[in-house]
C-alpha cells in the first residue's frame, strides 16, 4: 500500500511572553529556557545576549551598537500520514527562524530558518535505538540502517511544497563540535563566520546530519571561544547574507554559552589544534537557569513516546515508505 507523507507547519513568536503550551517538545532548548521561576529574567537576558551579539558582529554603519535586534520565531513541524487527522500528527522537528529589525530603517529582513534543531526521531535513535544496540555489542558501533528513515524524513520535508511555501532558502543548522574529536585552525577567514576549523574524521552527529542532506563546516566568529558546527545542504558562504549569517551567529553562539559553557564561554579561545571538553573548568556561567540533567532524561521519554506512538505502529509503512523513497 502506497502511503504520502503531508507537512504542516506552525509559528509562535519566541519572545519574553513565550509560554510552551502542552503540546511543545519539553526538552527543546528554548522551553527549557521559558520555565520555572527564573523564566522571565532568563528570556530576558538571553535576548539581550543575542542583540548585543548581533550588532558586535554587524558592526558597519552601527556606531552605538544598538541598531539591530533579532526576532524569533519557533517552527513546528508537524507530520501526516496519507491525510490522516491532525489529532494523529507527529510532531516531528521544531527549529527556529531568524528575523531581523533594523531600527534605522525600520526594515524587517528575512533571516535563516533552521538555527536550533529539535527531533523526536532523533531522540528515538540517540536516546533508545543506540543505547539498546551498544548493550550488546563489545565495541561501540551504530546499527544497521542508523539515521536512514530520520534523515529521508527530513529531505522529504525539505522538499515539499509546504516548505517551499513557508521559505525561502533551504535550513542552515548550528550546533555545537563533537567533544570526542579535535578541529585544526585553517588559514581561510571568512569576515563573519570567522576562522574556518577542519577535523580529519566526521563525528557521528556529522554523519546523521550527512544523512539528512547537510554537508558541514566549523567556523569560530569573532570574540567566540569556540567554532560552531554549521549544517548546509548549499553553498554555506555564498547562498546567504552576512546579516543572515549573522542572525544564526547571535542566536546560536548565545544558546551555546547558556548550554555548553564550559566550550562556549570558557574564559580562553580554541588554540590552532583543539579538543572540546565538557570537563573543562575554566569558565564563566551566565546569568540564565538551564537544567542540562533534566533535558537528557527526557530525551530519553520522548525518544520512548515516539517509540510507541509511530516507530512502532507504522514500522510496515515507514518501512516500505523508506525503502521506495528517493528524490
Amino acid at each position: 500500500m502506497s502511503k504520502e507523507f503531508t507537512f504542516a507547519i506552525k509559528s509562535v513568536c519566541f519572545d519574553e511572553d513565550y509560554r510552551p503550551s502542552d503540546t511543545t517538545r519539553i526538552t527543546t532548548n528554548f522551553a527549557n529556557l521559558a520555565r520555572g521561576a527564573s523564566r522571565e529574567e532568563n528570556l530576558r537576558n538571553t535576548f539581550r545576549m543575542i542583540d548585543n551579539r548581533f550588532n558586535a558582529l554587524a558592526h558597519w554603519d552601527n556606531p552605538q551598537g544598538d541598531r539591530y535586534t533579532v526576532q524569533l520565531e519557533i517552527i513546528s513541524v508537524e507530520l501526516n500520514i496519507d491525510g490522516e487527522s491532525s489529532g494523529n500528527a507527529l510532531p516531528l522537528i521544531e527549529i527556529l527562524k531568524t528575523n531581523i529589525v533594523d531600527r534605522k530603517t525600520s526594515e524587517r529582513i528575512e533571516g535563516i530558518v533552521g538555527n536550533n534543531f529539535s527531533s523526536y526521531v532523533r531522540d528515538y535513535d540517540f536516546s533508545v535505538l543506540l543505547p539498546e544496540h551498544a548493550r550488546n555489542q563489545p565495541a561501540f558501533g551504530t546499527p544497521d540502517n542508523f539515521g536512514d528513515l530520520h534523515g529521508k524524513l527530513f529531505k522529504c520535508f525539505v522538499n515539499s511544497d509546504t516548505y517551499k511555501e513557508h521559505f525561502a532558502k533551504p535550513p542552515v543548522i548550528c550546533l555545537s563540535v563533537s567533544s570526542s574529536k579535535t578541529y585544526h585552525r585553517t588559514e581561510n577567514q571568512h569576515p563573519v563566520l570567522g576562522v574556518e576549523y577542519q577535523q580529519d574524521e566526521y563525528s557521528l552527529t556529522d554523519d546523521y546530519f550527512k544523512k539528512m542532506g547537510m554537508k558541514v563546516r566549523y567556523f569560530m566568529p569573532s570574540n567566540s571561544a569556540a567554532p560552531l558546527a554549521f549544517y548546509f545542504s548549499g553553498d554555506l558562504l555564498g547562498d546567504y547574507t552576512n546579516l543572515e549569517l549573522i542572525s544564526t551567529i547571535s542566536t546560536m553562539d548565545t544558546f551555546q554559552k547558556i548550554y555548553r559553557p564550559e566550550i562556549y564561554n570558557a574564559n580562553s579561545a580554541a588554540g590552532k589544534s583543539y579538543q572540546p571538553s565538557l570537563k573543562h573548568q575554566d569558565y564563566s556561567l551566565t546569568r540564565i537557569v538551564y537544567d542540562r540533567e533534566e533535558r537528557s532524561q527526557l530525551a530519553i521519554a520522548q525518544g520512548r513516546f515516539v517509540e510507541e506512538n509511530f516507530i512502532k505502529p507504522y514500522q510496515a509503512v515507514l518501512e516500505q515508505w523508506s525503502a521506495n523513497y528517493a528524490l
